[in-house]
């Protein structure tokens, strides 16, 4: 009987450790892209969309009248701000806390934003419309990554794994800055004063060695609601809040941004993610053919995500080699490297997420925009997951 459990019980034990921490993150929401597609092209369809775009019988706050706003401008700057608690303890007391080490994951990041970019501008050039999505290849989903790589297990290094990591770091940060910057319309100077008001509270609330949370977290949810408000995006003001929190230990070892990154990152990356995945990832296939998945934008798209990323981080981590400017993760070959500059090219969330940003008055564009994020994350991913897999350890 013993014998006989034991395949059971070993197929048990993988799947434990597979859904374990980020990894098990990233598997939950490559499931949870699996069903949106099921669902959007079922006899749910109709149901499906109901439940996320429909008028809310009511609503607390006037703007947000639908599932799928709450969950794009709320839920999303909760995620946020367990981003901007992340940076801010990777850059304070991290692995990017020092010149050192902040050299190579910057430079690859910021490479691998450039790049996709650029093959996206290319491919849709002449058409003026398509040119607010240059940043949708720019993302990469470090949930998505770690998932794949969950996979692999020990046959990818743990310096690769952490160089993933800290190249995430930095990428959400610019895409953070990408939001701010370039899909901001139609500001209320009222409304963002009254942020900046709010912001300078959480500052002096630093500066002053305030450590309850609560504090933090009530003027952040009031940030959130004025910058709401403004017309900047809502999600900026999640980076923002979570950059005043305080991480300096007190005697008993106590800091409020590792406690509430603590509790706040099993919520991310088991719910905000998952469900923000689940109601945007959902595209209608029915009358696609051949000529819809060349078209300019999703290729764009695409083709930016599976060539832009792996050509602009592999780039940059060989030409920083070459020169010396910076040494490759330890114990990693270079044919590693190649397959996770390919696994970076997975840009799922933060590129649904920009989709919608890009064309907020063009329905069709963000289903092709989504399209092209899909097709690219997944061509990522297998292509990343084969050469891994066949890299020698």
């Amino acid at each position: 009987m013993i014998a006989r459990n034991r395949p059971l019980s070993r197929l048990a034990t993988r799947l434990a450790r597979l859904f374990h921490g980020e990894s098990g993150a990233g598997l939950l929401l490559i499931a949870v892209a699996v069903a949106a597609m099921v669902a959007a092209n079922s006899p749910l369809a109709h149901g499906y969309h109901a439940l996320f775009h429909d008028a809310l019988p009511w609503s607390p706050v006037a703007r947000l009248n639908t599932l799928h706003l709450w969950i794009n401008d709320a839920l999303m700057a909760l995620f946020f701000f367990v981003v901007g608690l992340e940076i801010k303890r990777e850059v304070l007391d991290g692995e990017l806390s020092s010149p050192a080490r902040r050299r190579l994951p910057v430079l690859a990041a910021g490479a691998g934003m450039v790049a996709p970019a650029l093959v996206f501008l290319a491919v849709t050039r002449g058409d003026p419309a398509l040119q607010p999505g240059w940043a949708i290849p720019a993302a990469t989903d470090i949930a998505f990554a770690l998932g794949v790589l969950a996979l692999l297990g020990p046959r990818v290094p743990a310096s690769l794994r952490l160089f993933l990591l800290t190249v995430a770091i930095v990428d959400d940060l610019g895409a953070v800055a990408i939001i701010a910057l370039a899909y901001t319309r139609g500001i209320d100077g009222q409304w963002l004063g009254a942020a900046a008001a709010v912001l300078a509270v959480l500052a002096i609330c630093n500066r002053a060695g305030v450590r309850s949370g609560w504090a933090y977290a009530l003027l952040g949810a009031g940030l959130w609601y004025a910058v709401l408000q403004s017309g900047v995006h809502a999600t900026v003001a999640g980076v923002l809040a979570a950059l005043c929190v305080p991480l300096q230990l007190d005697q008993r070892g106590d800091s409020p941004l590792l406690r509430m990154e603590h509790a706040l990152a099993p919520l991310s990356a088991y719910l905000i993610v998952p469900l923000f995945g689940f109601a945007n990832a959902g595209v209608a296939l029915a009358g696609i053919g051949p000529q819809g998945l060349i078209s300019a934008l999703p290729l764009g798209v695409a083709l930016g995500l599976v060539l832009g990323k792996q050509a602009g981080i592999f780039g940059a981590v060989w030409l920083a080699a070459r020169t010396g400017w910076a040494e490759r993760p330890t114990g990693a070959t270079w044919r590693q490297v190649w397959g996770l500059a390919l696994l970076c090219g997975i840009g799922f969330t933060m590129s649904l997420f920009i989709g919608q940003l890009a064309f907020p008055d063009a329905p069709e564009l963000v289903e092709q925009a989504k399209l092209g994020v899909l097709a690219g994350s997944v061509l990522s991913a297998l292509a990343g997951y084969v050469v891994l897999r066949g890299a020698r350890r």
